[in-house]
């Protein structure tokens, strides 16, 4: 198993192309959609689903052309199934003040369900990590996990936007996240991957961990 990091659009957001030997998940495709295009033809592989950590507007500004030019499905938690239409939960209206346009998602999203998942010939762990948002997932792979605004490199994802919450946030990575092995790859919605290890010595957020 093999991933690309894609930082896209005004906010960098770090979209993931996971690729096997013949197939591809693209995980947040924020913006930019032909950046995750040409980075696909060089991989000469399937894309078989776009899969979504949350669905907050920098994290789906591609979702529509992605989705429509690969002919595939998006995947989103329950908790956040209705946000991909709606500018105030996905937080786009909030930051019109900054020159940014609404945002919103036109695909109808199937749901993904917490627990061991497979999409076609990908298996990986599906965790409910709330509080950066209601519905946030982290997708754990064998040796990384992908896991939106949940926990970055020495710090932890923003809790005041739509039903943020700072002590579930804190919760989720002590019970989901921080139980992983030390080496594991933490790979984030912004800025550099980080292990559980480093968090762990370093991080301030999680004094104690």
């Amino acid at each position: 198993m093999e991933k690309i990091k894609l930082p896209l659009g005004q906010i960098q957001t770090n979209c993931y192309i996971v690729h096997n030997a013949e197939e591809i998940l693209i995980f947040d495709p924020g913006d930019e959609p032909e950046k995750i295009i040409n980075a696909i033809l060089a991989l000469n592989k399937k894309v078989v689903a776009v899969v979504l950590t949350h669905t907050h507007f920098d994290h789906i500004g591609a979702v529509d052309t992605i989705c429509a030019h690969y002919n595939v499905p998006v995947f989103v938690s329950q908790e956040e199934r209705y946000w991909l239409t709606d500018t105030i939960k996905n937080g786009s209206e909030k930051f019109k003040q900054y020159g940014l346009e609404p945002v919103i998602a036109k695909t109808s999203p199937k749901v993904i369900n917490k627990g061991i998942q497979t999409i076609s010939s990908f298996t990986f762990d599906v965790r409910h990590t709330p509080g950066h948002s209601p519905g946030s997932l982290s997708f754990i792979f064998d040796d990384f996990a992908i896991v939106g605004d949940t926990l970055f490199k020495e710090s932890i994802g923003r809790t005041d936007l739509y039903e943020g919450n700072t002590q579930q946030l804190l919760n989720s990575i002590d019970q989901q996240l921080m139980v992983l092995d030390a080496q594991f790859v933490i790979c984030p919605g912004h800025g550099p991957n980080t292990t559980i290890q480093f968090e762990s010595d370093h991080n301030p957020f999680l004094n104690g961990y």
